[in-house]
């Protein structure tokens, strides 16, 4: 089940299109067929072939799950039913009770919960790192210490974090450098090459990219994968073919979206820093943004998801999300239609607000996802909702 490995001259928009799909004999479908079946007939006196979608071997999860392996440029990759399966699962192949995990305080709000209150229930030891402490790393890892898990970027933050740094730390010490690369894609950053030994992503967010999928991805070594994908067969967590077939649909447009997406948020983050109305844009293509420098090195683009403070405060946001039009108030980001929402009442809404404010999410702090409308609407959009 390793990735297919397509020739280097081929790049990241064509594995997104082909990547895993063997040359097209006469009379076959360009589109990948979907096979909404649970299981398949096999050979007697063996389980060997043995095909069944809880496995995650089925026609529609191997096609995806190679192509995600090449985009990602790792050995294998699985897909899990959702985002915090796949989280769940690929932590869970790496910790057993008693072990330590060492976590960036700068995740999202649903993962730090799963960190905090599951994985502490099961005799998991559970610390955070404010990146932002220099040497925290290394002071805070212990004997126990198995994974080191970030986001970068994390959400809903933008903040970056030195990838290749805390790589060379984790082989140090021998333990699991773990990336959640939701918010950039394999278009904006590959964390494996730059050191990380596993890589998660919600794949509802820019894998899919039309938010009509729910879907989970690890990817990392085979024997890793494998491990994972035991743990996804016993907590129930394979997604259905459906759900693969639109996932990969939605990857054949992702280079070109990404891009996309890419443009709109740098323009927009500049324009709206003109506006008297907003007190802070959180933006790393900003130069002003304190992880700008670092991202340039890091990412190929700076991604779609933004975040903006309004000078009034809590209530100025609730004014300005009552007034867009164009712009959708739903949670969830990385799909073709722009969003916004407050992380205190989605992502963030199990903490207090003085926990919010202390991971740099204050009250009156609004989430932007960019999509791939024309900018100028969406600017035009912000204008009449700050009037």
């Amino acid at each position: 089940m390793t990735g297919e490995k397509l020739p280097r001259k081929f790049g990241q928009s064509t594995i997104a299109v082909r990547g895993g799909v063997e040359p097209r004999a006469s009379g076959s479908p360009i589109a990948s067929p979907l096979v909404q079946s649970v299981n398949f007939v096999q050979d007697f006196g063996t389980a060997e072939g043995l095909l069944y979608t809880r496995y995650g071997n089925t026609p529609n999860e191997e096609i995806v799950q190679k192509r995600i392996a090449m985009l990602e440029g790792s050995e294998d990759a699985l897909v899990l039913s959702s985002g915090m399966g796949a989280t769940s699962c690929a932590m869970l192949a790496l910790l057993r009770p008693g072990d330590h995990l060492l976590s960036s305080s700068w995740i999202y709000g649903g993962t730090r919960q799963l960190f905090s209150e599951e994985f502490v229930s099961m005799g998991i030891e559970v610390s955070y790192a404010n990146p932002d402490e220099r040497r925290v790393w290394r002071n805070t890892i212990r004997q126990n210490t198995r994974a080191i898990f970030i986001e970068a970027p994390a959400n809903p933050t933008g903040r970056v974090i030195d990838i290749p740094q805390l790589a060379i730390l984790a082989k140090n010490q021998g333990v699991a450098l773990v990336v959640d690369s939701t918010l950039a894609s394999p278009i904006n950053c590959r964390p494996i090459e730059l050191g990380a030994d596993v890589v998660i992503h919600s794949a509802t967010k820019y894998l899919n990219g039309h938010h009509d999928v729910l879907c989970g991805v690890v990817a990392g070594t085979s024997s890793y994968i494998e491990e994972v994908r035991r743990k996804m067969m016993v907590w129930g967590q394979a997604p259905d073919p459906f759900a693969c077939w639109l996932l990969e649909r939605g990857l054949k447009t992702l280079d070109v979206r990404v891009k996309r997406s890419n443009e709109n948020t740098m323009r927009i983050a500049e324009w709206l820093g003109t506006r008297p109305e907003i007190s802070k844009v959180h933006y790393v293509g900003l130069p002003e943004h304190p992880d700008h420098s670092l991202a340039k090195k890091l990412l190929d683009g700076f991604g779609g998801l933004m975040s903006i403070e309004l000078a009034g405060g809590a209530e100025a946001v609730d004014r300005f999300s009552r007034r867009l039009r164009l712009i959708s108030y739903a949670s969830s980001l990385g799909g073709v239609d722009s969003l916004a929402v407050e992380p205190r009442f989605s992502s963030h809404a199990h903490m207090t607000s003085e926990e919010r404010a202390a991971t740099g999410i204050p009250d009156g702090f609004l989430r932007l996802s960019i999509g791939i409308e024309n900018f100028e609407d969406i600017i035009a959009d912000i204008e009449q909702a700050l009037q």
